[in-house]
């Protein structure tokens, strides 16, 4: 005889799991500014992207196992380019993609015996920022429409919190991560009390925007000088 398991015990442990997996991760941090969306996480690997191009305007972010998360991404680009190709360039949406994505970690979250150990961001830079869409994927299929600004993995919660306080829509580009670095930098939950934030540097950091201003691949990485510039411009500032 099989050993039996209640549903609502098999659900709570696959989260459970998903959750711990998940939580190892080094947080990827999203946020709006007054010319786009921008994407940046601790990643020290300049091979093993965590921030990605999906399709013209959209941009995809993980956290969790790299070759879970790998994956998704492949379909997901292998999703716009045959809805573009079939039927217009125009109809491949950040909201079809979520969708999409919903679907397939929903399904393996209650078949499969092991659930996938990611989360994601699903982002498209609209012509205004009132058109910008930002959806959150998590491990069992849910979607969450987050407006503005959002955290996933690591201490997203304690995260997320810095970065609500700081954030606001009409942010410059230089400001905008120049407070993302504060927020990464934020010390863990765990004896977090008077310790000082980390030191990150801009070799560490993995940074990409969708830039509303370019007329079709809105997608564009920033590092080295660029990267440099750019904070160094918020210091001078600050």
């Amino acid at each position: 005889m099989p050993f039996y398991v209640s549903p609502e015990q098999l659900m709570k442990d696959r989260a459970d799991y998903a959750r711990k997996g998940i939580a190892r991760g080094r947080s990827v941090v999203v946020a709006g500014y007054d010319g786009g969306i921008a994407f940046a996480t601790e990643n020290p690997s300049r091979a093993l992207h965590k921030i990605s191009e999906i399709y013209d305007r959209i941009a995809f972010a993980a956290v969790g196992k790299y070759n879970e998360f790998e994956n998704l991404r492949v379909a997901g680009v292998r999703y716009a380019d045959l809805r573009g190709y079939s039927y217009d360039r125009a109809d491949v949406s950040a909201r079809g993609l979520a969708n999409a994505y919903a679907q397939t970690l929903g399904t393996v979250f209650t078949t499969e015996s092991k659930p996938l150990e990611v989360e994601l961001i699903v982002a498209e830079v609209g012509r205004s920022a009132a058109q910008d869409q930002i959806y959150r994927l998590s491990y069992d299929g849910s979607v969450a429409d987050e407006h503005g600004a959002v955290v996933i993995g690591g201490q997203s919660e304690q995260l997320g919190e810095v970065l609500s306080d700081g954030w606001r829509p009409d942010l410059s580009l230089p400001e905008v991560l120049a407070l993302i670095r504060d927020v990464l930098a934020t010390p863990d939950a765990e004896g977090a009390d008077g310790a000082p934030a980390r030191e990150i540097t801009s070799t560490s950091l993995e940074v990409a925007v969708l830039d509303r201003e370019r007329p079709r691949r809105a997608f564009r990485r920033l590092a080295g000088t660029a990267l440099d510039d750019l904070l160094g411009a918020q210091g001078v500032q600050s």
